[in-house]
């Protein structure tokens, strides 16, 4: 369903307005923003678990379908640290200090790990990453421009480090920044940095996570499907900060206008998703990945209620169910299949579906 963009001031409104909400709400709330911010957040990096399984995993703790032990490993390493950062953002009193990054990364990278590289001519190198330990080895990207991009050099990290955690303390008690202006600088100086040899990309969604919530706002999603916004926004902040990584590292939040207006935006997206996800209830309208789905014709919801409470059911016996032609059955199941909606388990045939009823 097409939404027109909110501000943040409608979206704060709207959300506030509907406080408190029911405990039933606030469970539908918790479950679907853990399956949409892990999935999102390590797809974004490079994990291969569909939303299905992530949502399996994660809800049940089975694996379906082909995955990787290591993407397995790593979506269930991220809502552990989900988890943990949740429960230190709700202590508000508290100043965040570099040990808890660190320990957020161990977190989700587990343990040490050695990656392989092949050379021009076939040599292979390797070197090691370190889980909750800043880098040993220089780390750049290349854009999508082409360009290299140089981050801090390990030498830096340290002291760069020291820098944004005493800033951020500093500017979260004067409270000159918005929270949301504060995680938008949180996360583009931290980028900058990049302190770990892997998992940074990860660590700052979880941090703005935290900034927001030790401030009572809702947390937000990053979507894998949105990605080259958020890297454009990035990029955009790049070009008026410049290259050196120092100045990234303490560039001020006009510096970054482009990045703190896509950030706005996001924000506001996400908690208007959240009110409309509390408020905005039909038989017809679902839920799927931040997306609200508002389905033409009622079979479509009538199909999905039939597969959550009779997932044995064959089409044939939905055909009798709904008093409709197999054909058109086959046509609204191939068209919620297609969607990764549904799935059909191969072992016994059942029925599960991904896509959240609004009641």
């Amino acid at each position: 369903m097409y939404m027109k963009q909110v501000s943040v001031k409608k979206a704060l409104q709207a959300w506030k307005g509907i406080q408190p909400i029911s405990e039933k709400d606030r469970e539908r709330l918790s479950r679907r923003f853990t399956i949409d911010y892990n999935y999102n957040s390590n797809h974004i990096e490079g994990n291969t678990l569909t939303y299905g399984q992530t949502e399996i995993l994660l809800l049940f703790g089975k694996v379906i379908g082909e995955a990787t032990v290591r993407d397995i490993q790593e979506m269930t390493a991220s809502n552990v640290g989900l988890k943990m950062m949740t429960e230190e953002a709700k202590t508000q009193d508290m100043p965040l200090t570099q040990n808890f990054i660190r320990t957020l990364h161990q977190t989700l990278l587990r343990e040490d790990y050695t990656v392989y590289r092949n050379l021009p001519g076939g040599v292979q190198t390797s070197y090691t990453i370190h889980a909750g330990q800043y880098k040993t080895r220089p780390n750049s990207v290349i854009t999508r421009y082409g360009d290299r991009f140089e981050y801090a050099s390990p030498e830096e990290t340290p002291a760069l480090m020291t820098d944004l955690i005493n800033w951020y303390n500093s500017e979260e008690e004067a409270g000159r920044l918005s929270p949301i202006e504060l995680a938008a600088l949180f996360h583009y100086r931290y980028i900058r940095i990049h302190p770990f040899e892997d998992g940074n990309g990860r660590i700052a969604r979880l941090m703005v996570n935290f900034i927001l919530s030790r401030h009572d706002l809702p947390m937000i999603v990053v979507r894998s499907r949105k990605k080259k916004d958020y890297l454009e926004a990035l990029h955009q902040a790049d070009l008026i900060v410049g290259k050196v990584p120092s100045d990234g590292a303490h560039a001020t939040i006009k510096d970054i206008a482009p990045f703190v207006q896509y950030f706005q935006g996001l924000v506001a997206n996400e908690i208007y998703h959240d009110y409309l996800f509390v408020t905005h209830k039909a038989e017809n309208v679902w839920w799927y990945d931040g997306e609200m789905i508002e389905f033409r014709t009622p079979n479509y919801a009538k199909i999905l209620r039939i597969m959550q409470t009779q997932p044995a059911l064959t089409q044939e016996d939905m055909r009798d169910e709904l008093g409709i032609s197999l054909t058109a059955v086959r046509k609204l199941v191939g068209q919620l299949t297609e969607k990764n909606y549904v799935e059909r388990n191969t072992k016994d045939g059942s029925w599960r579906v991904f896509i959240t009823p609004s009641i």
